[in-house]
């Protein structure tokens, strides 16, 4: 399938162009990573794109539960992009993985330190 995206760019439906909307949004400016990447900009973007996300509080309940979640995380972006590729799904740009690391400093437990600090 082909369409017309954003920048008037004929593109076909692969995993680079799904990507390429993906880095092509303004992740750093998205308050909590919430970003709607349909019709991105970029000469190779896909214009219908998604990205699914979870929530984790800043001040979790129970910061020890909070801390493994982010370790799987932590593994699922440096060891899982085959795997979900093989699933069908593409897997976030470095670029993009690598604010989400930084923003989870901000993720604290009542002592007030990061409940994950392993990147």
């Amino acid at each position: 399938m082909k369409m017309v995206n954003k920048d008037g760019k004929v593109v076909e439906a692969v995993p680079e162009a799904i990507m390429a909307a993906a880095a092509g949004a303004d992740w750093a400016h998205a308050p909590g990573f919430y970003m709607i990447i349909t019709d991105s900009p970029g000469a190779k973007s896909w214009p219908i794109a998604g990205a699914t996300f979870i929530l984790v509080p800043k001040q979790p309940q129970d910061p020890a539960a909070t801390k493994e979640a982010l370790q799987f995380f932590a593994w699922a972006y440096d060891k899982g992009d085959d795997m979900a590729s093989s699933l069908d799904y593409v897997p976030m740009p470095d670029s993009v993985v690598k604010l989400i690391h930084a923003h989870w400093n901000e993720v604290k437990g009542g002592d007030g330190k990061p409940v994950y600090s392993g990147m």
